[in-house]
């Protein structure tokens, strides 16, 4: 009897196992390993910054993890972007969101715009950084320009394989 009990005891704790593997998180990896696992159970905001190549003046984007999006398979939602200078690959149509102005910045809030994945690059002198649930991560301090950073939402064994 004693050894049925620990053998369910065993069986409960591997199935909750499997079940936390199996959860979504918002998972950033770059230099061959994971450098950030978030659970999403709900849409997880964080910010992207960085310093455009051409313009050199700061660029924020605040975005938003989203498991629950595309049946389940997840998705990025750009929210807001927040820039000093008008220049190339910023948005500037009416049509791209709500415009105005927040002090020295300009603002593009509801923009709604959706992404399955994201994947970013260290640049020379952009300062790219990460901001979530508290944490900051220096992408330009941790790699060399060039290095690639993939923003997903995979199941929380992918966060093991880049440890």
């Amino acid at each position: 009897m004693k050894a049925r009990k620990v053998f369910l005891a065993i069986v409960a704790a591997m199935a909750l196992l499997a079940w936390q593997l199996l959860q979504p998180v918002f998972l950033v990896q770059g230099g061959g390993r994971t450098l950030l696992a978030l659970p999403v159970s709900r849409p997880q905001a964080f910010t992207v910054r960085f310093i455009h190549s051409v313009q050199k003046t700061p660029v924020e984007e605040d975005l938003a993890a989203d498991a629950e999006a595309r049946g389940g398979a997840g998705e990025f939602r750009l929210l807001r972007t927040r820039y000093q200078s008008f220049g190339v690959g910023l948005p500037f149509m009416e049509s791209e969101g709500e415009f105005h102005e927040e002090g020295d910045y300009f603002v593009f809030d509801h923009m709604d715009r959706h992404f399955p994945a994201l994947s970013l690059r260290t640049g020379v002198g952009t300062q790219l950084t990460l901001r979530a649930a508290g944490r900051t991560l220096r992408f330009y301090e941790m790699f060399p320009p060039g290095e690639r950073i993939d923003l997903s939402i995979a199941p929380a064994y992918e966060a093991l394989s880049g440890l």
